[in-house]
C-alpha cells in the first residue's frame, strides 16, 4: 500500500514539474534580446525610408554636391560615423559656429517615433515656443546642453548625439533679416544618437529641427 501511495504522489508531482520547465522555456523564448530589438530598429527605418520615397546618398556625394542634399530628389545623407540620416533644407545665412566660443541656439522642432508612428514631443506649433540649446565647437568636435524648454523637461540638459551632427553644415544667425532663411533639417536618427528614453528602449526617431542664434 505503501509503495502504490508513492507512486500516486510522485505522478502529480511530475506533471507538475514539466508545467513549469515547459513555462521557463516559453518565457525564455518570449525574452527580446538587444538583437532582436536592434533589428527591428533597422526594419523600421528601412520601412520609413522607402514608404516616404527618401534618396539616401553617401557622404562622397553629399560633399561632392558641396555639403547639399537636393529636395527634389528627397535626397539624405547617410553618415557613417553615427548612423544618423540627414536631409539639410536649408544652410542658413548667418556664419558657422566659432570655434571655442558657447553660444545659445534657439530650436523649433518635432519629435516623431518612427517605430511607433506617433509624434513624442514638439515646441514648433507654437511660433513663440523655443528651446534653448548651449553649444560650442572644440576643433571638429560639437558638444551641447539643453538650457531650458520641451527637450529639458523630458529628457534633461542632454543634447542627443544626432542633433549635432548637422551644425557643421549650418550657417547661423539671429533671423535679424527677415529675407534671410533660417537654417532647417531633417534627422533620421537611431537610438544610439538619441535621447536617453530612445537609447534605453531602442526606437529611432525622425526629428525637424529649425535653428537660429539667440540675440
Amino acid at each position: 500500500m505503501k509503495k502504490t501511495a508513492i507512486q500516486i504522489i510522485t505522478r502529480p508531482l511530475t506533471a507538475l514539474l514539466m508545467i513549469v520547465i515547459t513555462s521557463v522555456m516559453v518565457s525564455c523564448d518570449d525574452t527580446e534580446t538587444y538583437g532582436d530589438m536592434k533589428e527591428k530598429e533597422r526594419n523600421a527605418i528601412s520601412d520609413y525610408i522607402k514608404e516616404k520615397g527618401i534618396k539616401v546618398i553617401s557622404e562622397e556625394v553629399f560633399h561632392a554636391q558641396g555639403d547639399t542634399t537636393y529636395l527634389d530628389k528627397n535626397e539624405f545623407v547617410y553618415l557613417n560615423n553615427s548612423g544618423v540620416y540627414m536631409q539639410i533644407v536649408s544652410h542658413g545665412n548667418g556664419s558657422y559656429l566659432e570655434e571655442n566660443k558657447q553660444v545659445n541656439l534657439l530650436c523649433r522642432f518635432a519629435e516623431y517615433n518612427i517605430q511607433g508612428g506617433y509624434f513624442l514631443t514638439r515646441n514648433d506649433t507654437d511660433p513663440r515656443a523655443y528651446d534653448v540649446m548651449t553649444v560650442q565647437r572644440t576643433g571638429s568636435t560639437y558638444t551641447g546642453v539643453f538650457a531650458s524648454g520641451t527637450m529639458n523637461d523630458n529628457y534633461g540638459s542632454s543634447v542627443p548625439s544626432g542633433w549635432l551632427v548637422a551644425l557643421p553644415y549650418l550657417r547661423l544667425d539671429p533671423q535679424d533679416n527677415p529675407d534671410h532663411e533660417i537654417a532647417r533639417v531633417n534627422l533620421i536618427v537611431p537610438h544610439s544618437q538619441g535621447t536617453t528614453t530612445a537609447s534605453g528602449s531602442v526606437y529611432p526617431c525622425y526629428y525637424t529641427i529649425t535653428l537660429q542664434r539667440q540675440k
